[in-house]
């Protein structure tokens, strides 16, 4: 089963998130960075390799919070990780999104997030992180 790792990244209160670019599949919606665990890798490296990628940020690590499988119509399912990245060096910058921002993590759910991170966003993400309606 194809895994997919994403990253929980915090700053002040703030949940870092980047928007799909118009020519992407589910396209202008927002995600967590990161990205698909490689053949060979495991999800720590594909974690590191996905945030230097996509944020230019070196050396990522971070705890697991929750995983779960998820099936998008017409698609294999595939088991998204995420994982609250506590460590990294440098300044996160957007090398491949359409818009990249810190949202309060209270709001998250009020941006047009991809499918898969729904589940995360309305269950796991209030336990883990204490966000309350």
């Amino acid at each position: 089963m194809l895994q997919v790792v994403a990253a929980i990244i915090e700053r002040e209160g703030r949940i870092l998130v980047g928007q799909r670019t118009p020519a992407q599949s589910h396209p202008l919606k927002w995600e967590f960075p990161g990205g698909k665990v490689e053949p060979g890798e495991s999800p720590e490296q594909a974690l590191s390799r996905e945030l230097e990628e996509e944020l230019g940020i070196r050396f990522a690590a971070g705890e697991e919070v929750t995983r779960y499988e998820y099936e998008y119509p017409g698609k294999k399912p595939i088991e998204l990780i995420f994982v609250r990245v506590r460590a990294f060096e440098g300044e996160p910058a957007n090398l491949i999104f359409h818009d990249l921002h810190w949202h309060p993590k209270a709001s998250l759910r009020e941006l047009d997030f991809v499918e898969g991170d729904r589940p995360f966003l309305d269950g796991n993400y209030t336990s883990a992180y204490g966000n309350s309606d």
